[in-house]
């Protein structure tokens, strides 16, 4: 029996995907965001071990409130595809449920999405943390062009897509950054919207609670007129922003 690492889950609504959903949070990521608001997920030691069928069991016990609210589940984490195998299996057993299915995905583990998790995929949300490398290195501490070509692969799926960006003063705002990822955007197959996503600091206490300092603590949040200054790049590329 496949097991994973989860965090937590939750249900929300029109935030992880269309409608209410049933939201897996998994344990583990190999990224470090410095904007991160769950650095309680970062490791999957600190998950707690499930099968997939205990996941189920939860999911059936709201499985008629999502239908009914037209939602679905959705993976996020930490960085699902961590535990591509776990992730895939939940995918297939919702789609088997008449589900409708996401994947909340940094995509710098893309390679490990199999074809067949993809086809048990019906949304992709696809955070591109920044188009410039460098910038995306201080940010996350990875590289970017795992996800670049992980978006190219959804675009040939013509899978459908939400497309993210965390709009962080001072670190993924300059006009250039923007700019990069609003054109490479508009290339791409079946994107439905873009967020641009204020960067926030809810997450803070949690830092504290864990003893680790947070990185953009002086950082201020982005005011309407960077929001709306950002949302117009990629409105002017011809992508739908939200």
């Amino acid at each position: 029996m496949t097991t994973g690492s989860v965090h937590s889950w939750d249900i929300a609504t029109a935030v992880d995907g269309p409608g209410t959903r049933f939201v897996l949070f998994v344990s583990g990521c190999p990224l470090r965001c410095l904007y991160c608001h769950n650095p309680d997920t970062w490791h999957m030691r600190d998950g707690q071990r499930m099968t997939v069928d205990e996941v189920m069991a939860e999911v059936e016990k709201y499985r008629r409130f999502i239908e009914v609210a037209g939602g679905g589940l959705t993976i996020s984490g930490g960085e699902p595809l961590l535990q591509s195998d776990f992730t895939a299996e939940i995918l297939h057993r919702a789609k088997q449920l008449g589900l409708h299915t996401a994947l909340d995905t940094s995509g710098f583990l893309g390679a490990r999405a199999s074809d067949e998790l993809l086809a048990d995929t019906d949304l992709v949300l696809l955070d591109i943390k920044s188009w410039d490398q460098v910038t995306y290195r201080h940010v996350t501490g990875g590289e970017v062009t795992p996800t670049l070509e992980f978006a190219r692969r959804l675009s040939a799926l013509r899978k459908p897509m939400w497309i993210r960006l965390v709009l962080v003063p001072g670190h993924t705002d300059a006009e250039d950054n923007v700019e990069g990822i609003a054109s490479f955007v508009s290339t791409l197959n079946a994107v439905e919207r873009v967020e641009v996503l204020p960067f926030h600091k809810l997450g803070a206490p949690k830092y504290a609670a864990l003893g680790i300092p947070f990185p953009l603590e002086k950082v201020p949040t982005p005011d309407a007129e960077l929001v709306r200054r950002v949302r117009d790049q990629f409105a002017d590329h011809g992508v739908p922003v939200h």
